[in-house]
């Protein structure tokens, strides 16, 4: 997948190790690319070449409540949600104009994935990751569809909290910069 971000430039995510996994591995050379295992940081260690770094585990969460319910903004903060094909981004906007807090989320016919929920930290404990994901999750076609999402381990118990389950851990690596 083309992320195009400051952090990465593509990622690859595997449901578990295959021959694809390491072909790819060895023909990357560049760094911000990164690639991604539902399994363990060892599983993902065994498939790469000695240039990959392991970063931090993450984990891949499924919702186990059917929406977020709707949620409010803290007074002079707004939501801004904008829409093409099928991914949809939030963005929340601080009174100083700002971004606050933003993600997006796409959606096929079975699932719908939440993907860089981020809060800026001077917004944080104000409830605006929680209202990104209410409004992206309000945005979807099928309430029928899985809701999908990787956490980090400090986010991980925020989901938790939420109604999430973990399905398996996420290991990642990448190549660093030189």
């Amino acid at each position: 997948m083309d992320t195009h971000s400051e952090k990465e430039v593509k990622r690859w995510v595997f449901p578990e190790p295959c021959d694809g996994l390491r072909d790819i591995a060895h023909a990357i050379t560049a760094p911000r690319h990164y690639l991604k295992l539902c399994g363990s940081d060892e599983e993902l260690r065994s498939a790469l070449p000695a240039r990959w770094e392991i970063q931090p585990t993450n984990y891949f969460m499924v919702a186990t409540a059917a929406t977020l319910g709707a949620t409010s903004l803290p007074s002079g903060y707004a939501m801004e949600l904008h829409q093409t094909g099928s991914v949809t981004r939030a963005t929340v906007i601080a009174p100083d104009g700002d971004v606050a807090a933003s993600g997006c989320a796409a959606e096929t016919r079975d699932v719908f994935i939440y993907d860089r929920i981020e809060t800026a930290q001077p917004h944080r404990r104000k409830g605006l990751g929680v209202a990104v994901m209410s409004a992206l999750g309000a945005a979807r076609k099928s309430l029928a569809t899985a809701q999908l999402l990787v956490a980090t381990d400090d986010g991980r118990s925020l989901y938790a909290n939420l109604g999430w389950t973990v399905l398996a851990p996420l290991a990642a690596a990448t190549i660093p910069e030189s």
